[in-house]
C-alpha cells in the first residue's frame, strides 16, 4: 500500500516482529525522514497496524520505518522477512492501540491507483538530471563571467592598451616637447 507524498524521499514502514503491510511514504523534494510531520507519522503507523494480522489484535506494537535504500534482502530470507544495512537509520514509533477515527479518514480519503512506477520513476529522474544540467549551466555561465571581470581587470592594470601604435604620438609631427624652457 502506498500512501503517497511527492517528492523523492522513501521511508518504508512495517509493524517490528510480526507479519504486516508495508507502508512506503514518498517525501516532499528536500524532506528527510526526519522531517516527517507526526501526524502523519501517526497515520502510516496506524495504517501498518490495520493491516497485520496479529498487530492489529495487540496493544502497544512498535512499528520501525527506514529508507527504503537501508532495506536488505538476501536469499536465504523467508518471504516478506527484510533486515536492515544500518541498524542507525532505522526509527520506531509505539502505537497504543487502534485509532479508528484515523482508519475511517484514511479510508474515506483512499484513492486506489495502479501507475507505472517505471515511468513515474523515468519521469522524476530526467526532472533531477535537468535540474542538475541547469545547475552546472549556470555555474559555468557565472565562472564565463568571473573570468570575463578578471581579464578586464587584467587588461586595466597592463599598459598594453595603451602601447597601441593609433594612441601613440611621435615629436616627428611637430610637437617637440624638448622646448619646455
Amino acid at each position: 500500500m502506498i500512501y503517497s507524498y511527492e517528492g523523492t524521499g522513501v521511508p518504508r514502514f512495517h509493524v517490528d516482529k510480526l507479519s504486516s503491510a508495508h507502508v512506503y511514504l514518498r517525501l516532499q523534494k528536500g524532506q528527510t525522514i526526519d522531517d516527517i510531520p507526526k501526524d502523519v507519522l501517526t497515520d502510516c503507523a496506524q495504517l501498518v497496524k490495520a493491516k497485520s494480522i496479529q498487530g492489529c489484535k495487540m496493544n502497544n506494537i512498535n512499528v520501525v520505518y527506514t529508507p527504503w535504500a537501508n532495506l536488505k534482502k538476501t536469499g536465504d530470507m523467508d518471504v516478506g522477512q527484510i533486515g536492515f544495512y544500518r541498524q542507525k537509520e532505522v526509527k520506531s514509533v509505539t502505537v497504543e492501540k487502534k485509532l479508528n477515527e484515523i482508519l475511517n479518514r484514511l479510508e474515506k480519503t483512499k484513492d486506489e491507483r495502479f501507475p507505472d512506477l517505471a515511468a513515474e520513476k523515468e519521469s522524476r529522474d530526467r526532472e533531477e538530471r535537468n535540474e542538475k544540467k541547469a545547475q552546472i549551466q549556470d555555474i559555468k555561465k557565472r565562472e564565463k563571467e568571473e573570468m570575463k571581470k578578471k581579464k578586464e581587470l587584467e587588461e586595466l592594470r597592463n599598459y598594453s592598451s595603451l602601447m597601441k601604435t593609433e594612441n601613440m604620438s611621435s615629436n616627428q609631427d611637430g610637437n617637440d616637447s624638448d622646448e619646455f624652457m
